[in-house]
């Protein structure tokens, strides 16, 4: 099967800012945010929200990075690249760049949440609406209904680009 494009560099470029705008517009009073991407494509989203953040805000934006084994997540501690006593009532974005079956984010989640956070919230990039596990992003860039054999393939580098393989 030959891949379709869901989403072009434009596209990204465009859901990404608007993305940050909304995190703005839902956390303009706090004076500190902590976005943690998931380790890969993920994080490289989580760093360009933050850089479009940056921009609007006066007031410190923390990027972090989540690290786990999303094959088998209970394999080993999932490793957060931020101090957890950090993220003690603060607000807390997570960001990846796909929901597929929602596995990944909600082991990441539940990593967070061994701390006392403020506010918890999920962006994404493309949210798939056939989900295994109960997970649903706070600020999305575009939903798309796909069955449980399709895949979404997110590419964030020199090219962007969003596949429905």
């Amino acid at each position: 099967m030959e891949n379709s494009t869901v989403l072009q560099n434009d596209q990204i470029l465009q859901k990404t800012k608007r993305i940050a705008y909304q995190i703005h517009e839902n956390t303009y009073n706090e004076e500190e945010v902590y976005i943690g991407g998931i380790a890969g494509t993920g994080y490289i989203l989580a760093e360009r929200i933050v850089a479009h953040l940056n921009a609007l805000r006066e007031k410190d934006v923390h990027l972090f990075e989540i690290k786990l084994n999303k094959k088998h997540p209970l394999g080993e501690r999932i490793q957060i690249s931020v101090d957890d006593e950090s993220l003690k009532n603060n607000p807390v974005i997570v960001v990846d760049d796909v929901i597929n079956s929602g596995k990944t984010m909600i082991y990441a989640v539940n990593r967070i949440l061994e701390n006392p956070v403020k506010i918890l919230k999920i962006a994404t990039l493309v949210n798939r609406t056939h989900r295994r596990y109960p997970v649903q992003a706070d600020f999305v860039g575009l939903n798309i209904a796909t069955t449980l054999q399709d895949n979404i393939l997110v590419e964030l580098g020199e090219t962007n680009g969003a596949y429905l393989k």
